[in-house]
């Protein structure tokens, strides 16, 4: 009898989880607010909401935790594009490692200026 076949755990689904919530976030969420505040309110088709009513808003903590969400979702589903655009787009699957470091740590790093400006900077 053979033993049980141990498979190496990695972090791929996971970030494939990541990837797919990122890109719902960009395809949903994005353009309705792009849709809003970017058309809609600058051709006064929608009123202008109160510049104290959004500043209101904005220090509510589960807005900020929305928001960071939104962006942190946004980047990853971006690095993960822009990683599999470089490994097998141009064919530099030997730098699979850097490639991934430097695409997830600069997600990381865009998540935690956004956390920065939403949390101590209102």
């Amino acid at each position: 009898m053979a033993a049980p076949h141990k498979s190496k755990s990695t972090p791929e689904p996971f970030v494939w989880l990541l990837f797919s919530g990122g890109g719902m976030v960009a395809a949903l969420v994005l353009p309705s607010l792009l849709l809003w505040l970017g058309v809609l309110v600058p051709l006064g088709l929608v009123g202008a909401p109160d510049d104290n009513h959004l500043l209101g808003v904005l220090r509510f903590p589960l807005t900020r935790l929305g928001l960071l969400g939104i962006c942190f979702l946004s980047l990853v589903h971006a690095a993960h594009r822009f990683r599999y655009t470089l490994q097998d787009g141009l064919k530099l699957k030997r730098f699979e490692v850097p490639i991934a470091g430097v695409c997830y740590g600069a997600a990381l790093v865009g998540t935690a200026a956004a956390g920065y400006l939403l949390f101590a900077a209102l």
